[in-house]
């Protein structure tokens, strides 16, 4: 594919996590007593939650708090506006799995290597940023996880940019009752205990941000929304095994306010592929209210004991 920017590399990041980080991240995104192999790290299968490098581009190589806008200072894209990283929300997460995930970094280089896939000119709402993520091993090149990342930088549109290709849809199936339901209800902590992760955007730890943006006040992180959702289906679906995701994906529909009920409808399509792994359609919804990640899709070997 072509366009602007299309192909840019971004410097190479070096990333770094201990084994806190890792239960940190399972502790924020809801495991819990039951599945201990996240949570305890004596565990004889001590393992990362498959998801976990989605937070690596913000955290680095630190063990500190950061400066969220002074770390989101982007590097220019050629032939395409600067835009202003303090009104920029997510729009899409496309992650696929390789290889188990170390529960520590410690004694290896990992770096995150990252290129514009694509700058969209959507007009007055906006324009659209598409990158592939990788976390790579640097020591031989092996590539762990590849993340499809799309960012809308809000009212930052009309520079006479490319519109963009539509997007693969994967809507609920018409007239099907989900196959199960999932429910997670968040706290007024919810996103101040997430941020500890690395992501320290001041949009969900204080209002003024999200009044300076018309959502009222403090949202709850969509990658919170992204990953709490990953670990409910596969622990409703893949018995809490990350072997058992092969990929997943869920676009940023609407706002999660700290507080909210998050309800996750879910789809068997029946679709195997030949490694086994089933394709599993689902949508999250606030509870009495809108749809908050949409297009879900992830591919899951579904466990003969899974509680449906």
């Amino acid at each position: 594919m072509s366009g602007p920017g299309v192909g840019f590399e971004y410097p190479r990041q070096p990333v770094s996590w201990l084994k806190r980080d890792v239960l940190l991240f399972a502790n924020s995104i809801g495991a819990k007593a039951d599945e201990l192999q996240f949570l305890y790290e004596l565990h004889p299968d001590f393992k990362t939650f498959p998801t976990y490098p989605i937070i690596l581009t913000f955290k680095g190589t630190t063990q500190e708090v950061l400066d969220f806008y002074k770390g989101q200072k982007s590097i220019q894209i050629p032939d395409v506006p600067k835009f202003d990283a303090k009104r920029v929300l997510d729009g899409q997460r496309h992650i696929k799995f390789f290889k188990p995930i170390p529960t520590s970094s410690e004694g290896r280089k990992f770096e995150i290597r990252t290129k514009v896939a694509g700058v969209w000119d959507k007009g007055k709402p906006g324009s659209v940023v598409d990158t592939q993520t990788d976390l790579v091993d640097a020591a031989n090149g092996d590539v762990y996880a590849s993340i499809l990342s799309s960012s809308f930088y809000v009212g930052q549109g009309g520079w006479g940019g490319p519109k963009g290709p539509a997007n693969a849809s994967y809507p609920p199936p018409k007239g099907k009752a989900p196959d199960a339901t999932l429910v997670n209800q968040t706290t007024k902590e919810t996103a101040l205990l997430y941020r500890l992760n690395g992501d320290y955007n001041p949009l969900h730890a204080t209002p003024e941000p999200g009044q300076k943006m018309g959502f009222g006040g403090e949202i709850i992180h969509g990658l919170y929304s992204w990953n709490s959702t990953a670990h409910d289906l596969l622990k409703a679906l893949g018995n809490s095994d990350p072997a058992n995701i092969k990929e997943y994906q869920a676009r940023f529909a609407s706002p999660v306010k700290p507080g909210d009920k998050l309800v996750t409808s879910v789809w068997r399509t029946g679709n195997v592929d030949k490694d086994g792994f089933e394709e599993i359609i689902f949508e999250t919804k606030v509870e009495g209210g809108k749809v908050c990640l949409s297009n879900g899709r992830a591919l899951i070997r579904t466990a003969a004991q899974a509680k449906l």
